[in-house]
């Protein structure tokens, strides 16, 4: 199988380590995500370097930072270890998620309130633009670049308490909000809604920017759910696999 990395034999001498560092990690991550290793399997260094063709020092590396992700846990034994993504608090938290959002949103419409701060908000149309104009890869790590949009969005209104407590839910549901930006279509539609709100912000369309993020944030929910879901059935139809291979050849 290509793995679109390159192995100990063809790797080129110009090639950058921290490129090879980036690559394994971006390889491991899109087959967690996508649920090729069985639930809760171990991640042995030495049986991952030799499936992507690499030395074991950039895989240990990029166990490091999925660990981080929160894509994979540490055993008792101190290795790594295949995680569930935790979808049991994901619709409330969504729920209080897009209460805050609306609420940045709707609260310049009260007599005496500020409206929205366009030093803030016209950068961050500006930065999108250039998205749009210049669309970025998919990749997982997106939801970080995501998250900005949203919490500038909510400084912006002028509540910093308002801001930190959506901060705190991002992260929250970061692990698997990442589930939204495996696509490129993802990636696109992201970048149009958020110009969309932003854009009617500006322009004083409060009723509409409340409509295009209330749209937004659920459709991204129903996303997310989905494929985590699906990642989670993946994980688990390998697991039983892997357990009959097992049985059947038990000293192999």
């Amino acid at each position: 199988m290509d793995t679109g990395l390159y192995t100990t034999s063809d790797t080129p001498p110009h090639t950058p380590a921290k490129l090879r560092r980036d690559q394994v990690y971006g390889e491991l991550r899109r087959r967690i995500m996508l649920g090729e290793f069985p639930l809760r399997s171990r991640l042995a260094e030495e049986r991952l370097a030799a499936l992507l063709g690499v030395s074991r020092t950039p895989v240990r590396e990029a166990l490091v930072r999925l660990h981080a992700d929160g894509l994979v846990e540490r055993g008792p034994d101190g290795g790594y270890l295949v995680a569930q993504p935790d979808l049991r608090d994901l619709r409330d938290l969504y729920e209080l998620r897009v209460t805050l959002e609306l609420r940045g949103i709707a609260r310049a419409m009260e007599p005496g309130v500020r409206g929205h701060d366009p030093a803030i908000l016209e950068p961050l149309r500006d930065q999108w633009r250039a998205m749009r104009d210049d669309q970025p890869e998919p990749d997982p790590q997106f939801v970080l670049v995501d998250e900005d949009f949203h919490v500038t969005m909510s400084r912006a209104s002028g509540n910093e308490v308002l801001t930190s407590t959506l901060a705190s839910v991002n992260a929250r549901i970061r692990q698997v909000r990442m589930y939204d930006f495996l696509t490129a279509d993802r990636i696109t539609l992201t970048i149009l809604q958020h110009l969309e709100i932003v854009e009617a912000v500006l322009a004083g369309r409060l009723d509409d920017a409340l409509t295009a993020m209330r749209r937004h944030v659920g459709e991204s929910m129903d996303v997310v759910e989905r494929r985590a879901a699906h990642a989670i059935t993946q994980m688990a139809l390998n697991r039983g696999r892997r357990h009959d291979a097992d049985r059947d050849h038990p000293l192999r």
